[in-house]
């Protein structure tokens, strides 16, 4: 999605060719004539992403009206514009917040150089600030990426949960962001910033549940060379987080029962309870009623634990979200691989838009670490997307699948003469067929062979290009070569 650029300059020409360079280098742009109108516009739109501010205007100047914008915003970066370049002025305008500044006139190159590193510097602050508050337990739903009007209501009873200590269960598909959401409400709730306890309860053996969840005394049994307090006496004050709830062995529910309902804890090897107060969020992928059905889940607990239900949606139902998960996730990786892709194409976005994510937000943030590391570019293109970008475009009507603002606007105001089109992915035959004559699989080597002999088709005979999509190095596809006897000649090296 395009950053949205201020311009506040009381002159007319100079306004006219700042807009000009923004737009021409794809970032939307709005315009104020002096500086009352440009803090005006800020308090009344909250899209604005970074303001170019001119120092000397009418009425309230540049400095004033700097103020002014970071008392307000205190996030959004500034850049001054001054047309003399007296070391006071600069002083003045670094020390009353602005990001960065130039001389008019300045070149295009040097006006988007300045804004392009100051929205990446932005960028990266908000991440760096939404990890500190991760990790302090202070993260609330404004941290979230949540536009979509699919999340607009778990938004709303998210914020009602975190009010009271009443018990949560999220539900959701894997990968949707169920932790995020139990963080949220933490953060959100009178317990910010102390404890907040995470547990995947299918990722612990069955025979330490016990003791991870409720703590053990030294000596209560072999291995136990030390007391350990347990989960829920770790989480006191705070919020314990119990992930795949569902996966719990019955012997273990039923203490986990005891536990909600009774406010104490019995370690293994204790001679007394413990006192422990403690909110439960807990979250499955699972239809817990459907346990119950089947014996596999205690009926009593489900209803301890199901008192206020969230449903968290897939991303494919809040495909809006999108972009500005790519946007901070490239801002991450980039920071943490020491990169420096500035973010997608438009193609690549309809491609990702259209894209059904089985596995939700988890694929999404995955595939972006890939692409951001095979990206050779400023902006991520759909080939860095390959497990994406080889599936079969097909075309939808804007009615039964809305796109995200901006994606596919007419290149005019007039309405457009057909239906409005969107890119959506559908899987369809590969060009290499895994099925032989009597639908059974065919062997391994037979399709590796094919695969093999179809890349370097489709790469035009480039060994390394060839070798860096099959994930091999170039000694072993020269091997597999020779091994299936294909002509080495088609290598174009």
């Amino acid at each position: 999605m395009a950053k949205t650029i201020l311009i506040a300059d009381d002159d007319p020409a100079q306004r006219r060719m700042l807009q000009a360079v923004v737009e021409r280098n794809g970032l939307n742009t709005k315009t104020a004539a002096d500086g009352r109108k440009a803090v005006q516009v800020i308090e009344d739109d909250p899209s604005v992403d970074l303001v170019l501010l001119d120092l000397v205007m009418p009425g309230l100047n540049g400095l004033e009206a700097l103020k002014e914008i970071r008392m307000r915003r205190p996030g959004l970066p500034c850049i001054v514009l001054t047309a003399t370049g007296g070391i006071d002025t600069v002083v003045q305008a670094m020390q009353a917040g602005a990001t960065d500044f130039f001389v008019k006139p300045a070149s295009p190159e040097r006006i988007m150089v300045s804004i392009r590193n100051a929205l990446e510097l932005s960028t990266l602050k908000v991440e760096v600030t939404r990890l500190k508050k991760k990790a302090a337990g202070a993260l609330t739903f404004t941290d979230m990426v949540a536009d979509a009007p699919a999340m607009k209501q778990v938004v709303r009873m998210g914020e009602r949960a975190a009010r009271s200590n009443i018990p949560v269960l999220v539900t959701g598909e894997s990968g949707v962001g169920k932790e995020l959401l139990a963080r949220a409400v933490h953060g959100s709730s009178e317990r910010a910033g102390r404890a907040f306890i995470a547990v995947n309860c299918g990722a612990i053996p069955e025979n330490l549940v016990e003791s991870i969840l409720f703590g053990h005394e030294k000596g209560a049994f072999t291995g136990a060379v030390e007391k350990h307090p347990g989960k829920f006496v770790e989480a006191h004050g705070g919020t314990l987080f119990l992930d795949e709830v569902g996966e719990l062995p019955l012997d273990m529910q039923v203490k986990l029962l005891r536990v909600l309902q009774e406010g104490e804890v019995d370690a293994v090897g204790g001679k007394r309870p413990v006192k422990v107060d403690v909110r439960i969020v807990s979250a499955t992928n699972k239809d817990l009623a459907k346990l119950v059905a089947e014996g596999r889940f205690r009926e009593d607990l489900y209803y301890r634990l199901n008192v206020f239900p969230i449903e968290a949606p897939p991303l494919r139902d809040r495909r809006e979200d999108i972009p500005a998960m790519v946007t901070r996730f490239v801002a991450r990786f980039n920071a943490e691989e020491g990169r420096a892709v500035r973010g997608c194409a438009q193609e690549t976005l309809d491609m990702l838009y259209g894209f059904d994510w089985p596995g939700n937000v988890r694929q999404l943030e995955n595939s972006v670490f890939r692409a951001v590391v095979l990206c050779e570019g400023e902006l991520l293109q759909p080939e860095d997307f390959p497990q994406i970008a080889g599936v079969k475009p097909r075309a939808l009507t804007a009615a039964n699948d809305a796109l995200p603002m901006g994606a596919h606007e007419p290149a005019n105001d007039a309405a457009p003469s057909a239906p409005m089109t969107v890119t959506i992915i559908e899987q369809h035959a590969p060009p290499v067929p895994i099925f032989d004559e009597g639908g059974h699989l065919r062997r391994l080597e037979e399709v590796e062979r094919d695969l093999i002999a179809f890349a370097i088709e489709h790469y035009a005979g480039h060994m390394s290009e060839i070798a860096r999509r099959l994930g091999i190095g170039r000694s072993t596809l020269y091997r597999k070569l020779r091994e299936y006897g294909l002509d080495e000649s088609r290598l174009a090296g």
